[in-house]
């Protein structure tokens, strides 16, 4: 053993100290609490996560702040939050990132989380995940709590070698529920968990969001009804997937979601996605079903997206969120057939113009409409038209994968007027693949440039629109437009010259998709101009484009006069040949960590990885 090899003496005893707690010898506890703060600090740093767990969980708290310890989270006691929290929450992040680095980059944009409750509720789905497969297996006969958990999984918190051998309880799901089940707030359950027995592993859990998948049978819906009610009253998100229900299954689960302390439900956010109903009437509604949403005060969000439900159902729908109280903020009923929906609101608005409908609080809050392949037609365009004027608050409409095409339009067309007139939020339209053509892309897009409150973002790709429509298009990005996908919509070289001769001014843009437009080197051309107008611009889609390698010479001196502001360009499904002579190129650009370059394949037989 060389002299750097020789462990140094704290070394040795933070190995002593780790074993000894992953051992069980709590009476070391108190011992530790009096350390030095330097050689704490240590400790906590080197600790794994199950001895880092004991070791937190029972030191000194103080009174200045309030924290529920993890022996009182089931009576409510409160006490005091460790004064030296930021030490262990340091240590708790890093472990975390080790062990999930993606998932920690993801959550940390999103908001300062909670490290510790964070890291043992992901690997308690872990956990779960690993003994549903074993429990989905035919051959299974037993208890879930006594699945053993993998080796591999005990390792990455320290319950290794002796650790997992000396008490047996540790290596078995009903320890890992037990003990870090406390901490949970988000899990995902496959059917398999959905009975009597994962309500007494998860007792002490507080769950806040619930994704049940594959829930089909009767007994899967008494689980699933007595979790619910376990949760009911910190419950506020819950998502079936992939899931067979009744009517009668419908209204189960919406009896178990209304606490006995409560008048109406706390859920926040419903959704039922990718679902088939029993009923051989896909138009009928549970009224227990009605009565939650009606009675859902806190609803934010509902998504009832590619169940296969039927006019009529939407009907029902939507006259009861007409009427609701709740501040219904986003609606999506994408991938269902639903088309004349609306016409007997549209025939009442029409008869009766001159006294508006009474419309609940539900749709005067909605700020969200996602329509996306509904079949919807021209004249169900006309129809939402006079749905519209009663959603003063609506920021984002999704009408893509939809046959409106341009008469659908036109009939949108004063809805956005008025909207602007009215300085109302309405910010973002999606009008993907709608059978719509140059003229009517013409007529709309002319409309948007001319309105006192101009659009954030616009899609109209997949539509077949051709070069002639690159005028206008050129002409709106001048205007304070934020987004644009004009992705698949026959551009092509003569289209990117137009582009490219219409912009003359600064312009606002943020993120722009021109993919699969096969505009050849002149992508490339219009790219270089368009970086030097547009000084926020963070994300670039120009994938599929027949973009000759050679384009790379204006696309990373571009990138270079930038000045740092882009942030993702995707330059995927161009063929290009390597040539070394881009390796220094692509070097130099590659020196902003910030960017993202997504590049086609730069060698015969291995991808060129520009992903920092």
């Amino acid at each position: 053993m060389t002299e750097s090899e020789i462990p140094s003496l704290v070394s040795l005893c933070v190995d002593a100290v780790k074993s000894d707690l992953l051992r069980g010898d709590d009476d070391l506890l108190p011992i530790l609490h009096e350390l030095p703060p330097n050689l704490l600090d240590l400790l906590v740093s080197r600790l794994p996560p199950f001895a880092l767990q004991k070791l937190h969980r029972a030191m000194p708290f103080d009174d200045r702040e309030d924290e529920f310890s993890d022996e009182c989270i089931g009576n409510g006691r409160k006490r005091g939050r460790s004064s030296r929290a930021g030490d262990f929450d340091k240590a708790w992040r890093n472990l975390f990132i080790l062990r999930w680095p993606e998932i920690g980059r993801r959550i940390e944009v999103i908001e300062p989380p909670e490290w510790q409750q964070i890291y043992w509720e992901t690997h308690l789905q872990n956990c779960l995940d690993e003994v549903a497969e074993v429990a989905s297996l035919p051959s299974f006969d037993g208890c879930l709590g006594e699945v053993k958990i993998s080796d591999s999984l005990l390792e990455l918190i320290g319950c290794e070698g002796d650790m997992a051998t000396s008490t047996s309880g540790y290596s078995k799901l009903r320890h890992h529920c037990v003990h870090f089940g406390y901490l949970a707030r988000c899990l995902r359950l496959q059917n398999i968990f959905c009975n009597e027995e994962i309500c007494h592993l998860l007792r002490n859990s507080k769950l806040q969001s619930l994704e049940l998948r594959w829930i089909r049978s009767k007994e899967h819906i008494t689980g699933v009804c007595k979790l619910l009610n376990q949760n009911s009253e910190s419950l506020k998100t819950l998502e079936f997937i992939h899931c067979t229900l009744s009517s009668a299954s419908i209204t189960e689960i919406c009896s178990s979601l209304s606490p006995k302390s409560l008048q109406a439900h706390g859920i926040k956010h419903f959704s039922i996605n990718t679902t088939k109903f029993l009923e051989t009437n896909p138009s009928s509604v549970p009224v227990e079903l009605v009565s939650f949403l009606s009675s859902g005060r806190s609803l934010y969000s509902l998504k009832l997206s590619d169940n296969h439900l039927g006019q009529k159902f939407a009907k029902v729908l939507f006259s009861t969120l007409l009427n609701a109280s709740s501040s219904l903020s986003i609606l999506d009923l994408s991938e269902n057939n639903i088309s004349g929906w609306l016409s007997e609101l549209s025939a009442l608005s029409k008869s009766n113009t001159r006294t508006p409908l009474r419309v609940g609080k539900s749709l005067q809050s909605l700020r969200e409409l996602n329509l996306r392949g509904n079949n919807l037609n021209k004249d169900d365009a006309d129809d939402l038209r006079y749905a519209l004027v009663h959603l003063p608050n609506l920021e984002v409409l999704d009408m893509s994968d939809n046959p409106i095409g341009d008469d659908g339009i036109r009939s949108l067309i004063p809805f956005l007027m008025e909207a602007s007139e009215k300085c109302t939020r309405f910010v973002d339209l999606m009008l993907e693949n709608c059978e719509l053509s140059c003229h009517g892309v013409t007529e709309l897009i002319k409309t948007l440039s001319s309105l006192s409150r101009p659009l954030k973002s616009l899609s109209i790709a997949d539509n077949d629109l051709g070069s002639q429509v690159a005028g206008v298009l050129g002409e709106f990005l001048c205007t304070p437009i934020q987004v644009l996908n004009a992705g698949g919509i026959g551009l092509r070289s003569s289209g990117f010259q137009v582009l490219q001769e219409k912009l003359t001014k600064e312009l606002k843009l943020v993120e722009i998709d021109i993919s699969k437009n096969r505009g050849g080197i002149e992508t490339a051309n219009f790219l270089s101009k368009l970086m030097s107008e547009a000084p926020k611009l963070a994300i670039v889609n120009a994938a599929y484009n027949l973009m000759p390698v050679e384009s790379l010479t204006a696309i990373c001196s571009a990138i270079k006069n930038a000045k740092g502001t882009l942030q993702r360009m995707d330059l995927s499904g161009n063929t290009w040949d390597y040539q070394p002579v881009y390796d220094s190129m692509l070097a130099d650009i590659q020196c902003n960590e910030r960017l993202i370059l997504i590049l086609p394949s730069l060698t015969p037989d291995a991808p060129y990885d520009a992903d920092p």
